[in-house]
């Protein structure tokens, strides 16, 4: 049966034992950002969402596998010549090779943990209020 992509509403896609998911996860929450959790370890990636996170990513596969992950160095695949169908079949089956966190809407993508860039997820009325409080701040 095919997993039901979410519209409309940001998706975190985790790994439990991940630092930056829980950073990212608690970031959200401090904001009031509501979000979907996905666990890709216990609940792993179909086609279909995998092919719908790649759509976003302007790099590629390589931009959502963690190189240093032992999994990834261990399997000794050049995924850039790999059939993009074959890297979407390593990544279902693997899991644990994804750089996390996975953060998704509609239209944007980010990977891992960096709070200036997620920022980007926060309603556009905030982002303005919060640059004009910082202004605010900085005239002082």
């Amino acid at each position: 049966m095919r997993k039901e992509i979410n519209k409309g509403m940001l998706t975190v896609y985790i790994a439990p034992s991940c630092t930056s998911c829980k950073k990212a996860k608690s970031w959200f929450e401090y904001h009031n950002i509501p979000y979907k959790e996905h666990n890709i370890i216990s609940n792993p990636l179909t086609p279909e969402e995998i092919l719908d996170i790649l759509r976003k990513c302007d790099g590629g596969v390589e931009d959502l596998l963690s190189s240093r992950n032992r999994f990834v160095k261990d399997m000794e695949v050049n995924f850039e010549e790999l059939p993009l169908s074959e890297a979407i079949k390593i990544i279902s089956e693997h899991p644990q090779i994804l750089r996390r966190p996975i953060i998704t809407d509609e239209k944007r993508l980010h990977v891992g943990y960096n709070e200036e860039e997620i920022r980007t997820f926060l309603p556009r009325t905030v982002r303005v209020l919060e640059k004009n409080e910082a202004r605010l701040r900085g005239a002082m």
